[in-house]
């Protein structure tokens, strides 16, 4: 692709952030390198977690957003998935958006500073959607709206789950913008170290499905009479288990097929064994991750 960038300007990239569930915060970090670099960050494109980092980044509010996820407990987040009951999916995400609308406010995307698109999946149309107007934390609900874990965003004629079920990495959504730079995020890339299946502690002694440590945790925590209807129930993290497993195993491939095809100006990988997808909490941890390997990737294309 050519590089528009005039002489003595800092090169102008374009973000496509990937999804993986908690391992897309890794994502904060790979941003927070590229800005120390003086990458001008043209217009964004983001996946499920992808887009609710790039959505806050270009609202600019991504520090905002960081200093929320590094000062939000394990317990304070478990609390936000609140229980669909009666509904097609373990859990609403209303309390979730409810609380990060009051953290980042809700502005609508053609406001943002920075171009943005969250991309998502119109499940009864079976096609990708590029959101790229209204509001923004619509658009964010929608694009990690995974399949049975969170209830789906209906928007007009529109029914909206997570866009990593046809786009884990949105490369092609980027190219609305122009013949910039494109840097990407893989959030499904080789593991970093070749460990015990992390998945395995879901499993009991008997072959059967067990609650897994989250979930024991979870039931210690919040299953007394005064807490019962703050309560997620434990057997949801194993089954949650399954399916991101699931997911992953699906996305890691559409993700390869996307790289051939399209292949970005830099592409910046973060190994698929880095947390669990609901691992929220380990924000801090997964920002370095993402720090370290956006350095690394950085410094061998000479950035």
């Amino acid at each position: 692709m050519t590089d528009t960038t005039a002489p003595g300007q800092s090169p102008e990239v374009v973000l496509a952030l990937g999804a993986g569930g908690a391992r897309g915060l890794a994502q904060i970090g790979v941003i927070e390198v590229l800005q120390e670099r003086g990458l001008q960050i043209k217009a964004i494109a983001g996946t499920s977690c992808g887009a609710l980092v790039g959505g806050a980044c270009a609202a600019g509010m991504l520090e905002v957003l960081t200093h929320w996820m590094l000062t939000t407990s394990r317990a304070q987040m478990l609390r936000l998935l609140d229980p669909g009951f009666g509904r097609p999916a373990m859990f609403t995400g209303n309390r979730l958006v409810k609380t990060l609308r009051e953290v980042i406010g809700s502005p609508r995307i053609e406001d943002l500073p920075i171009d943005f698109t969250a991309v998502a999946v119109d499940i009864l149309h079976q096609r990708e959607v590029w959101l790229r107007r209204g509001d923004l934390w619509d658009a964010l609900r929608a694009s990690f709206a995974i399949p049975g874990i969170f209830t789906p965003m209906v928007i007009g004629d529109l029914e909206l789950v997570d866009g990593g079920l046809l786009a884990p990495l949105p490369i092609t959504a980027t190219r609305l913008t122009g013949p910039h730079r494109v840097v990407a995020v893989d959030i499904h890339s080789r593991p970093q170290a070749q460990a015990d299946d992390p998945v395995r502690e879901l499993e009991a002694e008997d072959g059967k499905s067990a609650p897994g440590l989250i979930g024991r945790w979870v039931e210690r925590h919040f299953g007394g009479d005064d807490e019962e209807e703050d309560a997620v129930p434990a057997h949801h993290f194993g089954m949650m288990a399954v399916m991101s497993r699931a997911l992953d195993t699906m996305q890691e491939r559409i993700a390869r097929v996307q790289l051939a095809l399209e292949p970005p100006e830099l592409l910046i990988r973060i190994p698929r064994d880095a947390c669990q997808f609901y691992e929220f909490w380990r924000a801090a941890e997964l920002i370095e991750i993402g720090r370290r390997e956006a350095e690394k990737a950085l410094d061998a294309a000479g950035f």
